[in-house]
């Protein structure tokens, strides 16, 4: 989370040339290009060439390489850029925008002991047990979303995957596991697209703007839905948070509203875009090439296989970033305690040493991704994710199986670390 005047002249310092950082630049340009969402490889790269860490134009480093990346997203020498870090910092007012002290609340940006305490409250929401009895419930939706796409491919010939499905079905599954109003979901899905600037490398002062305005909205209506749901319990994920939270602080409601609000909207949100680009670009990756999808519709037992390779080779997130919580060395390259590095998923997932051919799309490839993060800041809801792209793509290659892409994905270009895919056209 980084302005983009905060770009500055690093040619002064260590190992660093005007060279480095134009080619930096470069590299960070074309990915908010149309081509470069559409095909990242290249720089990725590129990026990876320069070598396993790169020193980023406003100081700190990108990492690239996939043991490297896996260090720092495990290592528990490695930290959040929490409130404690932010206010250690030269100009503590560039993180005062509101939607990023909104998001620095939430799971993402917090540490021990923080971490810790909220994530426990969680459980493990979706392990084996809960996914297996979540699954009849999802199957229902994936059906139902996938005859209002039959419905529309019968009436115009070509449908929208983004819109009809890939958007849809992440809302409708963690508001059923939360207790939200369908009638809410496309509300929701709209102050999450705009809030998300925030979160964002390069925030423009004009998107942090739209992010401010998103926030006052998010804020309102899950502030609402508490306090109706603490009123009105049922047997959601929700009630069991209030009841949680307020036994833990009978003497404090304020103190547990905040933290019940920071978990609602943050799992509400953080299930959304990320899960909706895994499943169009599965539905992308693996209805192009017919041969691919029939092959795969002929042995189902590689489908986990397909979404794990979908996730390794076009990651949703791009960039997460981490914080030396001591000095330490990495990859070779000494940093001081609070140096910033952002991690590369996609660079990562490349790297030929731990993947070879990586630019090869292999649904039995077997290799290994970082795309739910690692450590103690590794994706609560990856299990759910996995299930939802499962039952969606066991049943879309069932019913469609002329199904295919009519133009390549359409992709926000505003965007470096979520990536949001804004239609994917298909016909049969």
């Amino acid at each position: 989370m980084t302005a983009v005047g905060d770009i500055g002249d690093i040619s002064t310092i260590p190992g660093t040339t005007s060279t480095d950082r134009r080619a930096v630049i470069s590299l960070l340009r074309r990915l908010r290009s149309d081509e470069g969402q559409t095909d990242p490889l290249p720089i990725w790269e590129e990026m990876r060439s320069m070598g396993d860490v790169v020193r980023a134009p406003w100081g700190g480093y990108f990492v690239t390489g996939f043991e490297a990346c896996s260090q720092v997203l495990r290592g528990r020498n490695w930290l959040v850029p929490d409130f404690a870090w932010q206010e250690r910092q030269p100009d503590p007012k560039r993180w005062e925008a509101p939607a990023t002290r909104e998001m620095t609340r939430t799971l993402i940006r917090l540490n021990a002991p923080a971490h810790t305490c909220q994530r426990r409250s969680l459980g493990n929401p979706f392990d084996r047990s809960s996914i297996e009895d979540m699954r009849p419930g999802i199957a229902a939706l994936v059906s139902g979303l996938l005859d209002g796409l039959a419905d529309r491919l019968r009436a115009d010939g070509e449908a929208d995957f983004v819109s009809l499905v890939a958007e849809q079905l992440p809302i409708h599954t963690v508001g059923r596991w939360i207790g939200i109003d369908p009638e809410d979901h496309a509300r929701i899905l709209d102050f999450t697209h705009r809030q998300v600037y925030a979160q964002e490398l390069l925030p423009a002062k004009s998107e942090l703007a739209i992010s401010a305005q998103a926030t006052l909205e998010m804020r309102a209506y899950f502030t609402e839905l508490i306090r109706h749901r603490r009123a009105n319990p049922g047997h959601d994920a929700l009630t069991g948070w209030i009841h949680h939270w307020d036994a833990q602080y009978p003497d404090d409601r304020a103190t547990a509203d905040r933290i019940i609000y920071d978990l609602t909207m943050f799992i509400t949100i953080a299930s959304l875009e990320t899960t909706s680009v895994l499943l169009a670009n599965t539905a992308w990756l693996l209805t192009r090439d017919p041969s691919r999808a029939e092959w795969l519709r002929q042995h189902p037992e590689d489908i986990d296989g397909a979404i794990e390779e979908t996730l390794r080779y076009d990651p949703p997130i791009f960039v997460n970033s981490r914080i030396a919580a001591d000095d330490t060395v990495l990859a070779g390259v000494p940093m001081a305690k609070d140096t910033t590095v952002h991690v590369l998923y996609g660079a990562a997932a490349h790297d030929p040493r731990r993947n070879p051919d990586p630019g090869v799309f292999d649904i039995r490839r077997g290799g290994g991704h970082l795309a739910f993060g690692g450590g103690a800041h590794y994706c609560p809801g990856a299990g759910l994710a996995r299930l939802e792209a499962r039952e969606l793509l066991t049943q879309l290659l069932e019913r469609f199986p002329t199904l295919r892409p009519s133009a390549p994905p359409s992709y926000d270009t505003s965007r470096v670390v979520f990536r949001r895919i804004t239609s994917l056209k298909v016909t049969v």
